[in-house]
């Protein structure tokens, strides 16, 4: 793996995911109480024994940039390293990243300097832990030119995907883009041909790109020199490699999930909290995720009833109830309150006197969930200031609604609570 260079996208501007990405870029959004999503992709790589990572950014980057750098540093005695390459503007390109592949092509002339085989294209918001040697094995067995990662897909949820057809040795020969009706019944193929047994080839009849790719370097820098106009890998520059170039499919049959809106977001942290064996573990010795190291005091919890739910390090919990939801480092909750199907991420300081008594008559608000408050279906970005008697349950069902202005968004019927909100005592949403 000391012959493979990864690229890491930070994605666009996760409008998908606002308001999580007001402040931050789509990959620094908190995940599971103490991670980020970036964590995912770099933890995957370092698992897989690849240790020359880049990571391309364009929107919000000062929170990634942190996060990096305080969380990946490798030994003076390596040639590893985790850096971010930011967006910018340079006499021969003016222009920001256009796309996926514009931005690689940006930075073509970084990337030729190492010596190195392959690069492997990864993206910043999917959850899954994957071992990339088997994947960047299986490009060197089929002599590929690019391979894609693909998860078999059912019929009901093929059709938000892009997919492709293989032929009979694994090579990918058409590409659709998110087809309906009969395009969709035209993209079947025999996904045992990859792998699957017999029945779950006839389950899961279609091939969903993971959109992470492994090029042979010359060809990388091939196609990206030669058409310029082209500035994405799975709408143009794969589609259109894919008649003259041995492009192969790579199946992966475990867990993944893109977790590019709110909703997905959301349904992905909170299925972290079942027991037995939720789809996504972060118990594996083997395989661990990494993030920054924090040296928080454990938590502490005050005459509480928890069920089904995570809590981050440092909090402190009085006297309240949570159920099937996520508490983040440093989180804050006073007595009286109920947390039912929520995410609160937690904040990112204590203030000072942090087991300070908590007082509804002072006026202030501090940071944290005050005393008698409910939260439920919802997600509370960090260091929200939420006063007493507060009501966070979306009592009229409404599905969309922006209300920047008073500190919360809803989407997909979850409220989003934005970070650095204050929202005063006695609200009801």
């Amino acid at each position: 793996m000391k012959r493979v260079l990864a690229i890491i996208l930070g994605g666009g501007a996760g409008t998908r995911l606002y308001p999580l990405t007001k402040l931050r870029a789509k990959p620094a959004v908190p995940l599971a109480g103490k991670y980020r999503l970036i964590d995912i992709p770099v933890s995957n790589c370092i698992n897989s024994e690849i240790f020359k990572i880049y990571v391309l950014t364009q929107f919000n980057s000062a929170s990634l940039n942190r996060h990096i750098a305080r969380a990946y540093s490798f030994s003076g005695f390596t040639e590893g390293f985790v850096e971010v390459l930011a967006a910018q503007q340079t006499p021969e390109n003016p222009n920001w990243f256009q796309g996926t592949a514009d931005a690689v092509r940006q930075y073509i002339w970084l990337l030729e300097e190492w010596d190195v085989d392959e690069y492997l294209i990864l993206s910043g918001d999917h959850l899954y832990r994957m071992d990339y040697r088997l994947f960047v094995q299986r490009h060197r067995d089929t002599n590929a030119d690019i391979t894609l990662s693909v998860v078999p897909m059912d019929e009901r949820r093929a059709s938000d995907f892009g997919l492709m057809k293989i032929n009979d040795s694994g090579r990918v020969v058409d590409f659709s883009e998110k087809p309906k009706g009969e395009a969709l019944r035209q993209m079947q193929v025999d996904t045992s041909i990859l792998g699957l047994t017999g029945d779950q080839a006839r389950q899961k009849p279609y091939i969903a790109s993971m959109g992470i790719y492994v090029f042979k370097k010359d060809v990388l820098i091939k196609l990206l020199k030669e058409a310029q106009e082209r500035t994405d890998f799975g709408k143009e520059i794969i589609p259109a490699s894919a008649p003259d170039h041995n492009v192969q499919a790579y199946l992966f049959d475990g867990y993944w999930e893109d977790i590019g809106t709110i909703e997905a977001f959301y349904e992905a942290n909170l299925a972290l909290t079942r027991q037995p064996q939720p789809a996504f573990s972060f118990y594996d010795e083997n395989a661990p995720i990494y993030s920054r190291a924090r040296y928080l005091p454990p938590s502490k919890l005050l005459d509480c009833q928890v069920t089904e739910s995570i809590v981050g390090d440092g909090c402190i919990l009085k006297n309240c109830r949570i159920h099937h939801s996520i508490l983040g480092v440093r989180a804050r909750i006073e007595a009286g309150c109920t947390i039912e199907d929520s995410l609160i991420m937690g904040a990112d300081f204590y203030q000072p006197f942090a087991e300070r008594q908590s007082d509804c008559n002072d006026g202030n608000i501090p940071l944290g969930i005050g005393a008698n408050t409910t939260i439920r279906r919802a997600i509370v970005d960090k260091n929200a200031r939420i006063g007493c008697d507060v009501h966070i349950i979306n009592k009229d069902r409404i599905q969309e609604a922006e209300r920047e202005e008073q500190g919360f968004y809803i989407r997909s019927g979850i409220t989003v609570v934005l970070k650095n909100a204050v929202i005063p005592d006695g609200t009801v949403i």
